[in-house]
């Protein structure tokens, strides 16, 4: 290589001096920067406001543009009126770099899902209604057909155990499901698999004499509702099913929390009536603590579905999801 050329007929320069041969002698790199600041000057147009989003000086954000130039052979922009526009070949380079970035930003996830290719480890993540109730007995039922390796739950909301997989940091989502609720999990490249059922069910403490202390009925007046968040899976859930229903009655939401636990308590406590997993509740039931404080119409029917990217996986995680699905 030329640098090395150099370098061997300039024994007696410095280490410094020699280093800057090998960057002036070499050929020029494209910088990763340089593609933000092209994207941000093709927004606007306008250099001043494009380097103030880049965070940069205007001589510097200016030299990084002409660098990108330079390194392509061709103008990218039309200085000649202002706002600066797009050359023919800007054009055409604003979908490559959007292509690029988009290309940078996979890489650590496609890097360690390669590297977990020989990883026995699982890492699932479940929503906090079921990590509590059916994972237990689901995985130790599986564990009477096969080996499973070691297992890193994360127990959280659908929204951020949605936001797990889409980043690549678990492999597989376990959360309630239904048609009328599809989340992000439910599109290409992810698949699912229907491994349980369960069903929603509107309870009420017992009031004294029996009966539900509160009852979802027209023509009762308000009735208190405890009612899911937004990042609440089930509440997303009870939204696409009950929602319109709900708002032809006259009920008050008195109480909101992310989790099914704390509705169950504040329903225990005879706030009002939750839509709770019988799963979670059918304990409460049996002993008569809760009851159902609506008819069977207002009950929701549930699947419980296990979510993976259908992208490469490992060794093991392969070979859970297939007990799974088989079973």
């Amino acid at each position: 290589m030329k640098w090395e050329t150099e370098w061997s007929a300039l024994p007696h320069f410095s280490a410094n001096v020699q280093f800057l041969n090998f960057y002036a002698l070499d050929e020029p790199h494209m910088n990763l920067i340089w593609l933000d600041d092209f994207l941000a000057l093709a927004a606007t147009g306008n250099f001043s406001r494009a380097a103030e989003d880049r965070h940069s000086s205007q001589p510097a954000f200016s030299r990084r543009i002409r660098a990108l130039e330079e390194w392509i052979g061709a103008d990218l922009f039309d200085r000649s009126s202002q706002p600066a526009t797009l050359t023919e070949v800007g054009e055409w380079f604003a979908g490559v770099a959007k292509e690029l970035n988009a290309k940078v930003a996979r890489v650590p996830g496609d890097a360690k899902k390669i590297a977990e290719a020989s990883s026995v480890t699982l890492r699932i993540a479940a929503t906090h209604a079921l990590s509590f109730t059916f994972l237990p007995r689901w995985l130790r039922s599986l564990e009477s057909h096969t080996t499973l390796g070691p297992v890193q739950l994360r127990s959280d909301v659908l929204e951020r155990c949605e936001a797990l997989m889409l980043q690549g940091k678990v492999q597989f989502v376990l959360s309630h499901a239904h048609a009328k609720a599809q989340g992000v999990l439910d599109v290409e490249p992810y698949s699912s698999a229907r491994i349980g059922e369960d069903v929603l069910i509107p309870v009420s403490a017992l009031k004294e004499g029996g009966g539900a202390r509160h009852q979802l009925q027209a023509g009762r007046g308000a009735v208190p509702v405890l009612q899911y968040t937004e990042e609440s899976g089930l509440g997303r859930i009870v939204r696409g099913v009950l929602g319109r229903r709900l708002e032809s009655l006259q009920v008050q939401v008195v109480f909101t929390a992310h989790l099914a636990s704390v509705l169950r308590t504040m329903a225990l406590d005879g706030r009002g009536i939750a839509w709770l997993p019988q799963t979670l509740v059918e304990d409460d039931i049996d002993q008569g603590r809760l009851v159902a404080a609506a008819s069977n119409e207002w009950a929701v029917p549930l699947e419980i579905r296990l979510y993976r990217d259908n992208e490469l996986l490992g060794k093991a995680a392969n070979a859970f999801w297939s007990t799974a699905v088989e079973e």
